[in-house]
């Protein structure tokens, strides 16, 4: 069995336009954004994130923002449900708030003992807030949500499987312990985990697959402490017959990505070196990053992005 993960590092999803994504995440959400750099595959692209003040793993939101991009069809084979983690009595605040700043079909909720607010973001992605009264994880206090109600960063997230049980066996390998069950979904908890530490799979067997589009999330990443623990978890994949790409250096961490047998792009990112390796922590997120093999086309790829207004 694998030892080395720690929980959830970030969730990567798809949105149609960078100023509505950033202002929602930034805006509604109360979260800071910790760098503004592009898709390393597509450099016409944004790859923006939000976090906590300093990008910490475990409660990092990433968006690919295509513009114009059509809406993905919900089903299974994803991730349907990003969870985060707010404080005790704060679901009130939330309830008020979102529905002038861009959320819909807010619906309140309680599911395996907590108290839930499932919402829907401008790209139709689907949310939910969780009240956690253990979480001891600081927020991040300089954005536009007073600190008693602002978001941890990650509980965790709800696959959507038509068959889950391969997808289950994978995730007691990675070191997910099954806890509960409730109707079709099954709770799964990484013990002494980072905080974003949960993993929920819903069985839909007559469920039509998901069409990915604005919306869907793209991958989810998890966490392990640097690059051997990340070597070690690689290797134990191989040999357990998943097919793992190169490590993969995404200037902040470094990568692997495995497609699990329910269709969810699994990846496996380091916490080490960080989004402050090439910008001062009081200024994050503020200046257009490019990865150094884009560096001589800057100013090309810059005209071709929409300028984001903060």
């Amino acid at each position: 069995m694998i030892t080395q993960i720690q929980g959830l590092h970030h969730i990567t999803s798809l949105a149609a336009d960078a100023n509505r994504n950033n202002r929602f995440f930034t805006d509604a959400l109360g979260l800071r954004r910790v760098k503004k750099t592009v898709n390393f595959d597509e450099p016409s692209v944004y790859h923006l994130y939000y976090g906590d003040e300093i990008g910490t793993p475990g409660t990092v939101m990433t968006y690919f923002p295509f513009p114009h991009a059509a809406r993905g069809t919900p089903g299974t084979g994803e991730v349907g449900e990003t969870q985060f983690a707010v404080p005790p009595g704060a679901l009130a605040f939330w309830a008020e708030r979102l529905p002038a700043l861009g959320a819909t079909d807010l619906a309140t909720d309680t599911s395996f003992g907590q108290r839930r607010l499932r919402f829907t973001g401008p790209d139709g992605d689907g949310f939910a807030l969780i009240e956690r009264p253990d979480d001891a994880r600081p927020v991040w206090t300089g954005g536009r949500v007073p600190a008693e109600s602002a978001v941890h960063g990650f509980a965790g997230a709800r696959l959507r499987l038509k068959d889950a049980d391969a997808t289950t066996e994978l995730l007691e390998f990675m070191g997910y312990e099954r806890a509960e069950r409730e109707d079709q979904v099954t709770r799964f908890v990484m013990p002494r985990g980072n905080g974003a530490d949960t993993i929920d799979v819903e069985e839909l067997p007559g469920v039509d697959a998901s069409r990915q589009g604005a919306g869907s999330v793209h991958h989810i990443a998890f966490a392990v402490p640097d690059r051997a623990a990340q070597a070690e978890v690689r290797q134990a994949l191989l040999d357990t017959g998943y097919q793992v790409t190169p490590v993969i250096d995404r200037d902040y961490f470094w990568a692997i990505y495995f497609r699990t047998p329910g269709g969810v792009l699994f990846e496996i990112a380091t916490n080490e070196p960080g989004f402050d390796r090439d910008e001062d922590t009081a200024h994050l997120g503020e200046a257009l990053k490019l990865p150094e093999r884009y560096e001589p086309y800057r100013d090309q790829i810059e005209s071709r992005l929409e300028p984001i207004v903060d």
